[in-house]
């Protein structure tokens, strides 16, 4: 973590460098870090950077970099939220505030001014979006992980603390112009032990959920191959009760025949409400699927220890790796450890289990998408867990609504989230009350169904995939949810009324678009598997 004498001269390299200069692309690599690109003019030269805002407590600084880092598959809240309000914004200035390790950097977009307050307070260091009031918009870190006393959407207050010391200059022989490259090279190796360690840590909570799952499927199938003998009763109970069908007496509720093999009496239950031949067919009917699920049982079961022993594996070849090995030994050189660990990740068994969890491999402080609660949006909102996962928080628009108002809500593969009406009421409060903006409506032509909304961000051309996520949600959640395909019509929400007195669930709307939909299964699956739970 940088020193106050330190980020002190930060952000007068920043201003001296890159203020005045617009972004480019928001980027958030891993949990606890953004980065953006921007560019300046100087005259006619045009100079191009990377600045990167580390929150970890850790490692927490501002650096500048040769490149941008990769993005992740998934879009988090952070940067999506970044990416709607402060695209071609332009930094206005770098300075510290409040006399204490708080580095803001204040921007001028188009919807206004906005700060990035970068906080470096040990294990509550944090990473602050305000607005021109000073409302906290965003955290990146869950807040009640850094600084429980604050919430989104109320004024962002500095921490009582004392006057901050100084600190060492470990830089103090490095020119200003050279600083922010310097300390990038000086904290490239911690940061990569430490997304390492997330990493790992994400891909072992990830695992344990798997393992606990594949256990309790082996219970079952067992349990279910338990029953085994009681298929054999059956069948013997059926056969008894062919050969003595006559003996049975209307409204008897057990009847009691001798055994073909020892002669032994034997009690057969009856259903009094069902006649003789009612009862023999019930018990073969019960013979019948417990048949069936024993065999279905004997295929599964070799498969599943199969699948947890491989989980196992993987556990302990997780476990077995060092993140302080993934520390590059020289500037600009890669470790053997992080190689390693790079090629682990791109297994495609790994790459399965980790794209099924509908999370990254990097959790510790929060999962990727979807993300924000203590550290994002209001539109998906989401604190971390007692697991290090983040919890999906609720967003304030309905967070004091009664239960069955909530939309379902599910998250595409771009980040975007897609809201569902659960009734007729609740289609009413999703559609007039939650969508806003330039969000999006999908309905069937012609067929009832639940409203559908795709929560834009703001953006004026949402990716073509959302898009075709909410129009798979909008079949499946209708009355032709098994068609082969159908015409779904996409209308801005500032286009879908409501007429007066009309019944629930009843809108009309105007314009857009119609999409014919090829269903796709696999497509279908990935979104609902994508759902998030309130």
């Amino acid at each position: 973590m940088l020193s106050w004498v330190e980020l002190e001269r930060v952000a007068a390299a920043v201003t001296q460098r890159w203020v005045g200069g617009r972004v480019e692309r928001w980027v958030e690599p891993c949990p606890g870090r953004i980065c953006f690109s921007l560019y300046r003019r100087d005259g006619d030269a045009q100079r191009k950077a990377v600045l990167d805002l580390d929150a970890r407590p850790e490692v927490a600084h501002l650096a500048e970099l040769e490149r941008m880092p990769p993005a992740p598959d998934l879009l988090p809240a952070f940067s999506a939220y970044l990416r709607a309000h402060l695209s071609r914004a332009r930094l206005e200035s770098a300075a510290l505030r409040g006399g204490d390790r708080q580095l803001a950097l204040r921007f001028s977009a188009e919807e206004g001014e906005f700060e990035l307050l970068l906080s470096l307070f040990g294990r509550r260091s944090n990473l602050y979006l305000l607005d021109a009031q000073g409302r906290i918009l965003q955290a990146l870190r869950p807040l009640r992980e850094t600084r429980s006393e604050l919430a989104l959407g109320q004024p962002y207050v500095d921490p009582a603390s004392g006057p901050p010391r100084a600190g060492t200059d470990r830089f103090s022989e490095v020119q200003e112009g050279d600083l922010l490259t310097a300390i990038a090279a000086h904290y490239s190796g911690e940061q990569a032990t430490q997304s390492a360690g997330d990493d790992r840590q994400g891909l072992l909570s990830i695992l344990a959920k798997e393992r606990k799952a594949a256990a309790r499927r082996i219970e079952r199938i067992e349990a279910e191959l338990r029953e085994a003998d009681e298929a054999a009763t059956l069948e013997r109970h059926g056969e008894l009760l062919k050969s003595n069908l006559a003996r049975i007496e209307s409204g008897a509720s057990s009847v009691t025949v001798s055994d073909f093999e020892t002669g032994e009496p034997v009690v057969i239950a009856l259903d009094p409400k069902r006649s003789a031949k009612g009862n023999l067919e019930a018990i073969f009917k019960r013979y019948q699927k417990m048949i069936r699920r024993l065999s279905k049982a004997g295929g599964q079961i070799d498969a599943a220890r199969a699948s947890l022993e491989a989980l196992e594996r993987l556990a302990a070849e997780v476990e077995s790796f060092d993140p302080e090995e993934s520390g590059a030994a020289e500037p600009g050189a890669e470790a053997e450890g992080a190689a390693r660990w790079r090629a682990l990740l791109a297994r495609e068994d790994v790459r399965r289990l980790v794209g099924r969890s509908g999370q990254s491999a990097a959790t510790k402080g929060g999962a990727p998408a979807p993300r924000s609660g203590g550290g994002a949006s209001a539109s998906g909102a989401a604190d971390a867990g007692a697991d290090g996962l983040r919890k999906p928080a609720l967003p304030a628009a309905y967070r004091d609504q009664p239960r069955k108002l909530h939309p379902r809500r599910y998250r595409t593969a771009g980040g975007l989230e897609i809201w569902v009406g659960r009734s007729d009421e609740a289609n009413d409060f999703l559609t007039t009350r939650l969508a806003r903006g330039k969000d999006l409506f999908f309905h069937l032509a012609g067929a009832p169904g639940s409203h559908v909304i795709l929560r834009t961000e703001g953006r004026d051309d949402p990716p073509s995939e959302a898009v075709l996520d909410a129009c798979e949600l909008a079949v499946h959640f209708s009355k032709q949810k098994n068609a082969g395909s159908a015409e779904v019509h996409v209308v801005p929400i500032k286009n879908v009324k409501k007429p007066r007195g009309a019944k629930p669930g009843l809108v009309y709307v105007t314009g857009g678009r119609s999409l014919h939909l090829r269903r796709e299964s696999s497509r279908l699956e990935r979104v609902l598997s994508a759902r998030i739970d309130d």
